[in-house]
């Protein structure tokens, strides 16, 4: 795992604390919808008791559906077993500034069990893990994401008291890549890009996209583990400084039949002595040995791993046939019709997995684009032809339609049991089975328009 440097050290803590700089702290982890859960501690407390021992939390918080109800199914909590705690550690390196709010520091934590052993159900743990395989080869990721979020000149609470009916989109029409159009929302976005940079992140650009309101904020790459910390901080963040401006934006995988808010995630390697490891200039299309190998696990896993990549009901909603969503388990040179792109030269050469929609967990997806990997070196597996034509009319096996098929593969695969253990399989296999459970038992407006008088 890469070394890094706190955006903010503890003695900058402490003296911004003796200053009356910072009197709030938050510590938190990442839950398996990829929010963070956690508490605001008075920051002389922080610094005095929980910096050295850590806090606890209940342990439900990784065994509920998205409205923290509990439900049946979890080996790790339940009823039976008491609904206990598990225990928060703060990971110092995360350790940052929070500007859009006050006088508040965050950083993020590390769950484990009171006998000190990790909790391999955290998505941060199961990333953890992952890489710590990579580094057996001597080997780091770098990752980058690219999130896409839709604005709306409402707040939250009128959002909620609406049922997300009658909403208005920041913007009116397309903006993708307009000056113009982004210009309507910069006050936002703005904020956003100013006060991530100040907590640590670095933000390269904003731009519009194609739906209406639609906007995305790129930040550099980084170590797989920092990227994914600061995507969970950044999410949270956005809708944060949004709700100040009194303004909602979302980032759900499909809010409407337009184009829905993608996650597109780049994934490189480099060896201990920070070289490249896809890159070879005289490999077919500049990829290494070791690239077609790991683009050939992405392939045989791809299906599989679904439910890391698209972990909603509403995600499979993107995956359309020329909605820029991909439908077909292909790669292909810096081609977008593609569940996997070829991009980039030299130390920048990598992969881009088109799949994930704005609302992945990037932890679990970026666990799933290491342990595919991996898969097919250790399988040395060979990489079939790629697509330079339109993926959507190829012959490339399909991805699943649906959150149960996706769990159904998930369960059934001896890939995702040997990279992840039972314990993680059967845990997130139970998360989509309450999600489905959920969608099948409700009735939908589309219904009651189709049905109240005229059927």
């Amino acid at each position: 795992m890469a070394d890094r440097t706190a955006p903010l050290s503890v003695d900058e803590l402490r003296r911004l604390v003796d200053a009356g700089e910072i009197d709030t702290v938050v510590l938190a982890f990442t839950d398996m919808q990829g929010r963070l859960q956690g508490k605001r501690f008075a920051a002389r407390f922080f610094l005095d008791d929980v910096l050295d021992h850590g806090t606890e939390g209940c342990n439900y918080l990784l065994a509920v559906d998205v409205d923290l109800n509990t439900v049946d199914g979890y080996a790790m909590s339940s009823w039976e077993r008491g609904y206990g705690d598990f225990a928060m550690h703060a990971d110092l390196r995360t350790l940052r500034r929070t500007p859009w709010q006050p006088g508040t520091a965050l950083v993020t934590a590390d769950l484990a069990w009171h006998d000190g052993s990790p909790v391999v159900a955290s998505p941060r743990q199961i990333l953890r893990r992952q890489l710590d395989r990579l580094a057996e080869h001597g080997w780091s990721a770098y990752v980058g994401t690219e999130l896409e979020f839709m604005v709306f000149k409402d707040t939250y609470e009128e959002a909620w008291s609406r049922g997300y009916r009658d909403m208005n989109p920041a913007n009116q029409y397309n903006v993708d890549y307009s000056v113009l159009g982004t210009s309507r929302v910069e006050p936002l976005l703005r904020r956003i890009r100013n006060e991530m940079g100040a907590a640590g992140m670095t933000v390269e650009s904003a731009k519009g996209e194609c739906n209406l309101g639609q906007h995305e904020i790129a930040f550099r790459y980084d170590d797989a583990l920092t990227t994914c910390d600061q995507h969970a901080v950044y999410k949270t963040g956005a809708k944060e400084i949004a709700a100040q401006e009194g303004m909602a934006l979302t980032f759900m995988a499909k809010y409407d039949e337009r184009e829905g808010n993608s996650c597109h995630i780049h994934l490189s390697l480099r060896d201990e002595f920070g070289k490249p490891v896809f890159a070879d200039e005289q490999g077919e299309y500049g990829m290494s040995k070791i690239m077609r190998h790991f683009l050939a696990g992405q392939i045989a896993a791809l299906r599989d791993f679904t439910l890391l990549y698209a972990p909603n009901i509403n995600s499979y909603k993107r995956f359309r046939p020329g909605s820029f969503a991909p439908t077909a388990a292909a790669w292909g040179p810096d081609n977008r019709t593609c569940a996997l792109r070829i991009i980039g030269h030299g130390q920048s050469h990598r992969f881009e997995n088109r799949l994930p929609g704005g609302d992945v967990n990037p932890y679990l997806a970026v666990a799933g684009l290491i342990a595919a990997g991996l898969y097919g070196i250790e399988q040395e597996l060979e990489l079939p032809e790629a697509c330079t034509g339109n993926a959507y009319n190829g012959d490339a096996e399909h991805v699943p339609t649906s959150l149960r098929d996706a769990a159904e593969l998930w369960a059934a695969s001896p890939i995702a049991r040997s990279a992840f253990g039972d314990e993680v399989v059967e845990h997130y296999l139970n998360m989509a089975r309450i999600e489905q459970d959920a969608y099948d038992s409700a009735v939908t407006d589309w219904e009651r328009f189709r049905s109240f008088e005229r059927m």
